[in-house]
């Protein structure tokens, strides 16, 4: 049986309180376009992405589709209504694409916040590559000048600030998500409940200082900084 590659996943179901709008943030202009129009404008420039997704909070399908169609006409992109969490959003699109992955037609799920506008199609493949090799896939960047209050040793282990895009083997993934269904299990990331429902080994790779993450009204300024002079939007593998 022949797999046909990876799906590309981008949540776009947030709201945006601290980002001080008063509605999903994921549509407000960064560079002169909607912020979720530049993942998905990547996503199409990265040949081993197959098929697109984006999830739309409930209510919100007509902005989405309205979206898509005016900033990448002629692009196929998958709809799927979010739910009321991260892991919900998580778990409707992977019952969208179960049919797809049970038969092995999809072998890999990539997952991507609306909110990282700034990664570019060189950090996409390489979390497919990682996650086609071991299982799964995580970026993440060194994380210094925290203190804390514990006075036992210090831990040799290095703290990590987690990205995304995450990529994940399709088949062990929705195994997960099945199982933390009928558990009541909840995550708090995509890894966490891979790693506690299966035996997938997640590898972490080196992510980028400039894959921000749009929280704060300040960071929409970087983030155009960084898409308009700071970061090529043409970078390759």
């Amino acid at each position: 049986m022949t797999t046909t590659g990876a799906v590309a996943v981008v949540l776009a179901a947030g709201m945006g309180t601290r980002v001080g709008a008063d509605s999903n943030k994921a549509y407000l202009p960064v560079g002169g376009r909607p912020m979720v129009a530049w993942s998905l404008d990547t996503l199409t420039r990265v040949p081993a992405v197959d098929r697109i997704v984006l999830v739309y909070r409930a209510g919100e399908e007509r902005l989405a589709r309205d979206m898509v169609s005016a900033e990448l006409p002629g692009v196929h992109v998958e709809f799927v209504a979010g739910g009321y969490s991260r892991h919900g959003s998580e778990l409707n699109v992977l019952r969208h694409l179960a049919a797809d992955i049970d038969s092995g037609s999809v072998d890999v799920v990539l997952i991507h916040d609306a909110a990282r506008p700034v990664a570019g199609p060189a950090m996409f493949e390489r979390a497919l590559s990682v996650a086609r090799e071991f299982g799964g896939a995580i970026p993440a960047v060194p994380l210094s000048g925290v203190l804390t209050t514990d006075l036992a040793a210090p831990t040799q282990r290095q703290l990590v600030r987690v990205q995304t895009p995450q990529a994940f083997r399709a088949a062990p993934l929705l195994q997960a998500y099945r199982r933390a269904d009928a558990d009541d299990f909840e995550g708090t990331d995509t890894s966490s409940c891979v790693e506690t429902f299966t035996d997938v080994a997640v590898h972490t790779f080196p992510g980028e200082l400039h894959n921000i993450k749009v929280t704060f009204a300040r960071d929409i300024a970087i983030a155009e900084h960084l898409l308009m002079h700071g970061v090529s939007r043409d970078d390759s593998p």
